[in-house]
């Protein structure tokens, strides 16, 4: 494998890194434009394992743009990111996948907190554009609520 094969993978596994880090600002900005660009014409994703919906990414955006009113506070930390570009005899190819663990802290309009936590599997494609979605599956393991204290609000 020569140097310039090791650099075109690592731009890649940046790039595709880079959309996953933008998916969570999206969701955490409320920036529902930005989190359908993130999607290849067909994208979809599927939150059903934390009680939503599975479908066209378009369709997801405005379910949770409805959902998401609730939590004026959101923070996505997407961490043990595990990037798997498809490989062409050690040449990067036009697909790739990206297992991730994910805690999501948030506030309700009641004060109350929410947090959650699971394992994100993306599913992304190289196009003209760029890096872009083909999907996003939630797995929410665990969640918890509860209300903050008089000193901790």
């Amino acid at each position: 494998m020569t140097q310039r094969v090791d650099l075109t993978t690592v731009m890649h596994r940046l790039a595709v890194d880079d959309v996953v880090s933008r998916y969570a600002a999206a969701v955490d900005d409320g920036d529902w434009d930005a989190y359908r660009a993130l999607f290849a014409r067909a994208g979809r994703a599927d939150y059903r394992s934390s009680g939503g919906i599975e479908g066209p990414a378009d369709d997801v955006a405005d379910w949770l743009a409805q959902t998401l009113r609730v939590f004026p506070v959101r923070q996505h930390l997407i961490v043990n990111r595990r990037v798997r570009l498809q490989d062409l005899g050690g040449y990067p190819g036009d697909s790739a996948d990206v297992q991730a663990d994910y805690l999501n802290p948030m506030r309700l309009d009641s004060g109350e907190d929410f947090t959650s936590g699971g394992r994100y599997a993306f599913s992304l494609i190289r196009t003209e554009a760029g890096w872009r979605l083909r999907s996003a599956v939630i797995h929410e393991k665990w969640r918890r609520t509860g209300r903050l204290g008089p000193d901790e609000g």
